[in-house]
């Protein structure tokens, strides 16, 4: 080989590696991912129930819904009791909640949640009886039944008591039977679809119609808004379950949002790999003030004093404040430093994540954070 022909292939590498360098850095995820058809919903199902079986840990007699459910139940077996004549703790009233999903059909099981709605100390080891479950219209969508699940148990004593977990809740596995079809929404036509986005993003929006359009010849999108893409296939085109399949597998890069997401009770931070911080000094101080009292007795001299109407044991209070101040520990971040850069230099002066969420919350105010602060 040549002089010459090697650096012409040492030239065509060269042309070569950026667009490779492209390929790797598009990270793209399937449309189905980040959005769904218009009308593919899942639905909320509720019912009320009684769990039975109970180790004397069910409703008390002050619960009369309880009692009243009972006495309703034994009825239908031709025993006819009045509440009063109840007396157990054995039973629970309890509320039952599923999801019905898009596109379900009579027979199919669904997992079931059940929580009390009595004072009931325990549901562990009971078995919830025949409970009809209705959707927002009003309509019996499925029936549960079955032994709960608490992985929790709570045992008293005397004034004593061990609880492991939350055992007034529980779940009973596919413990619901479908009874009526999901109620479906409207697909659209067999050439027009609309596409709905689990994050409105007007960026992310575009891009999915932009993708649509290079993915299948002959389909027009449009983003509607920043939530809503319309897909129109034309005439003569397939079913639109067959269209929604073609869509689903469109690979579409979504736009990240620069958020911060900060939870309060459990100490928690979570940021976007593109958030970024202004130019900022952070000073933190720690002030520390401790109060101890001391409680001293004052007794009468003497061993044989007669104890008079002005003569009796007194005791006085002592108190000792102790006040210490350290010295402020600062820390300087340059312009385009990430969130994950504050929290390592945060973390290198010892700083608890309470305090760290305190940080973030100045900056935050004081202008210097270029994204979205959220905080739950």
């Amino acid at each position: 080989m040549t002089r010459l022909q090697r650096l012409v292939l040492f030239t065509l590498a060269l042309c070569a590696m950026p667009m490779a360098f492209a390929q790797q850095t598009f990270v793209g995820v399937r449309l189905k991912e980040i959005a769904r058809a218009e009308g593919v919903q899942d639905n909320a199902l509720i019912g009320y129930g009684l769990v039975v079986g109970l180790a004397g840990s069910g409703d008390t007699s002050r619960n009369h819904a309880t009692l009243q459910s009972v006495g309703n139940t034994l009825s239908h077996f031709g025993i006819n009791v009045t509440p009063e004549d109840l007396n157990s703790r054995n039973v629970a009233a309890v509320m039952v909640t599923t999801t019905l999903p898009a596109f379900a059909e009579p027979g199919q099981k669904l997992d079931v949640s059940v929580a009390s709605i009595g004072d009931a100390r325990s549901l562990s080891g009971g078995t919830l009886l025949l409970a009809p479950l209705d959707g927002p219209d009003g309509q019996l969508y499925a029936l549960a039944q079955g032994a709960i699940s608490t992985g929790s148990y709570k045992v008293q004593s005397f004034g004593s008591s061990e609880q492991k977990n939350h055992p007034t809740a529980g779940n009973v596995p596919e413990g619901a039977t479908v009874q009526r079809a999901a109620p479906l929404g409207d697909l659209g036509t067999a050439g027009r679809i609309n596409i709905i986005l689990y994050q409105p993003d007007f960026t992310t929006a575009t891009r999915v119609a932009q993708a649509i359009r290079r993915a299948i010849p002959g389909a027009t999108a449009t983003a509607a808004h920043a939530g809503k893409v319309v897909v129109d296939f034309g005439a003569g085109s397939p079913s639109a379950v067959q269209n929604i399949a073609a869509l689903e597998s469109v690979m579409v890069e979504p736009d990240q949002v620069a958020r911060v997401v900060v939870n309060e009770r459990t100490g928690t931070v979570v940021s976007g790999g593109d958030v970024r911080l202004a130019s900022v000094t952070i000073s933190q101080g720690d002030l520390r003030v401790s109060i101890k009292t001391d409680y001293l007795v004052s007794q009468p001299d003497g061993v044989f004093v007669d104890p008079g109407r002005n003569v009796r044991t007194a005791v006085v209070p002592e108190s000792k404040i102790r006040v210490n101040e350290d010295d402020a520990r600062m820390v300087n971040l340059h312009n385009g430093a990430t969130v994950a850069d504050l929290i390592a230099a945060l973390r290198s002066i010892h700083l608890s994540t309470r305090d760290v969420i305190s940080v973030l919350q100045s900056i935050k105010a004081a202008g210097a954070l270029r994204g979205e602060l959220l905080i739950q």
